[in-house]
């Protein structure tokens, strides 16, 4: 039975489908070359849906229907399209900020140059403080970042310069001014778990990585664990960011923080 495919549908799930989608999609525009990185592909793909993807790379809906078409996939072109909105007005809270307040942070070159910046943004993230705001130049719009922050708590706002130029701006006020709780319903149980699972864990280590491939790691391993099976992740920290993809993708899980470089996770579906 062939994929039936909309504006919603994730990239990841097309070349799940049809690896040969991947050639055809970069030959829709140069500016998805960059899905040729296993780990751009990797962390990408899994969070930009088609209406997504035009909107970043400013070509039509209808393009990706075009290509993906021959290639055996039904289109259903009834789910609703992605539209530019209206370019909003900048929030109240930059006139608030200070020279010096704003970090910039040009992924361009790393980007042209084949390589994932999540590492670097993740540092640069870590870093601001409320009343503080992180500028993410890039040449389209982050929309899985935009997202994955939002789940950290970040506000953001979207400055479209031009078709090469847009600037990103990620901040925290207020209430928004926290981090995620780790720790409530995530530590309690983990003997339970453990007992319950028992002879149906696999194990793997990402202490060693850097990152983003600890995270890579992890999801590359649910995405083939068996079913009834836990994940047993030794890790050197808690994975801030992993966490919620966890519930994004339905996964429970339980934290067990060994030291100040040895955190166990416990990955489930419970």
């Amino acid at each position: 039975m062939n994929m039936t495919i909309n504006a919603d549908t994730k990239i990841a799930a097309i070349l799940k489908a049809n690896f040969a989608a991947l050639e055809a999609i970069i030959s829709i525009t140069p500016k998805f070359e960059k899905l040729r990185n296993p780990l751009l592909r990797k962390l990408m793909a899994g969070r930009t849906s088609i209406g997504m993807a035009s909107k970043i790379s400013g070509c039509n809906i209808n393009d990706f229907f075009e290509k993906l078409g021959p290639l055996g996939f039904d289109i259903d072109k009834t789910a609703p399209q992605v539209t530019n909105k209206e370019k909003q007005p900048l929030p109240a809270f930059f006139n608030l900020l200070k020279p010096g307040q704003i970090i910039d942070f040009d992924v361009r070159p790393i980007i042209d140059a084949n390589e994932d910046p999540l590492s670097l943004i993740v540092k640069k993230v870590k870093s601001i403080q409320p009343g503080q705001a992180l500028k993410i130049v890039n040449s389209f719009e982050p929309t899985p970042l935009i997202l994955l922050l939002k789940k950290q708590g970040f506000e953001s706002y979207v400055d479209v310069i031009n078709d090469q130029l847009v600037e990103t701006y990620f901040y925290k006020t207020g209430d928004n001014a926290i981090e995620i709780d780790v720790t409530e319903n995530t530590t309690e149980g983990w003997d339970y778990y453990i007992q319950k699972f028992n002879d149906k864990i696999q194990t793997i280590d990402v202490r060693e990585f850097e990152m983003p491939k600890p995270m890579l790691t992890i999801l590359d391993a649910l995405e083939k664990l068996p079913s009834e099976t836990a994940l047993f992740v030794y890790h050197k920290r808690i994975p801030v960011f992993l966490l919620p993809e966890l519930k994004e993708r339905n996964f429970d899980y339980r934290i067990k923080e060994i030291g100040d470089n040895e955190v166990h996770l416990l990955i489930f579906k419970d």
